[in-house]
């Protein structure tokens, strides 16, 4: 018999407005204690001094992080022209530098080559696994590494403002795996100028946004309390983006056990990725067929 966890059962979404300076997974664990639940993730990394929206996974909940992880992200970031870091961003150190000063229409005009279907090499300090090993591990022995491409979806890219000559602010809406510090890095080179990120803020994610977001200091002022859970949100928040179908009596019980269960139906088609509910609450995530839900996923929500 496996150890039983410690720790509330608990299921459902806290929206975390993280600060500069923890990593992504310190604020998971803060969490997890604030709330002493048994079981926490996140949908999608944020470097330690970017700050925003950072959504926190609950027990049954975290069953549906790939659908946070797969939605349209937004953020806000800050370019620093002129200079090139072995980093892509503030933290590292300065590998080049320029004179060169693009103007803002010239920027502007750069940034279409940054939208729509694009390919992406991440930084040298980056998560990205080569071989088993983490790249930024590699690059802190100072390897050199060669990254592959890889393919983004850029819904949006814009500038906001232009501080001043050395510093340029863009906002850009994009899909799953972007990389901001390639971003600037990229419209750096485009520019002939080099740049690097020097500030960064995830706007929202998926259906999360950070002014709804709860500070670090008001989660450990309300840890273990009443109040906090308040701000839970029920785990169906996650599935946003999916069809919702209802379940037949029979079809539940189904699902409940892990087979194909009957659902009602009318504006989805064979093969679409949908979720079933009952009373509101989410049974199972699966596959659309003649009827049924071919479950992929299956919830064991208390109450």
């Amino acid at each position: 018999m496996g150890r039983k966890r410690k720790g509330r059962d608990i299921s459902g979404w806290l929206v975390v407005d993280k600060p500069a300076g923890p990593t992504s997974t310190a604020v998971v664990n803060k969490v997890r204690w604030a709330m002493n639940a048994q079981k926490a993730g996140h949908a999608g990394t944020l470097d330690p001094e970017a700050t925003g929206v950072l959504a926190i996974a609950l027990g049954e909940a975290t069953k549906t992080v790939p659908y946070v992880t797969d939605a349209l992200k937004a953020y806000a970031f800050t370019v620093r022209l002129g200079q090139a870091t072995n980093t892509d961003d503030a933290e590292g150190e300065v590998i080049s530098e320029s004179d060169t000063r693009p103007t803002d229409e010239e920027i502007k005009a750069a940034l279409g080559q940054f939208v729509g279907d694009i390919e992406q090499v991440p930084p040298q300090f980056s998560a990205v696994k080569i071989d088993g090993q983490r790249a930024y591990k590699m690059a802190r022995d100072g390897e050199s590494l060669e990254l592959a491409a890889r393919p983004l979806w850029v819904e949006e890219l814009v500038m906001t403002d232009r501080p001043d000559a050395d510093h340029v602010t863009l906002e850009m809406t994009c899909g799953k795996g972007g990389y901001v510090r390639s971003i600037a890095r990229d419209l750096g080179r485009a520019l002939g100028c080099f740049g690097h990120v020097v500030s960064l803020r995830r706007v929202w994610s998926g259906p999360f946004e950070a002014v709804d977001g709860l500070s670090m200091e008001q989660i450990e002022e309300m840890a273990g309390s009443e109040a906090l859970d308040a701000h839970l949100l029920p785990l169906e928040t996650g599935l946003a983006d999916l069809p919702e179908l209802r379940c037949t009596p029979e079809g539940e019980t189904r699902l409940r056990n892990g087979n194909p269960g009957m659902v009602l139906a009318s504006d989805v088609e064979y093969g679409d990725e949908c979720w079933a509910s009952s009373g509101g609450k989410a049974v199972a995530v699966g596959i659309y067929k003649s009827g049924e839900l071919h479950p992929s996923r299956v919830f064991n929500q208390r109450g």
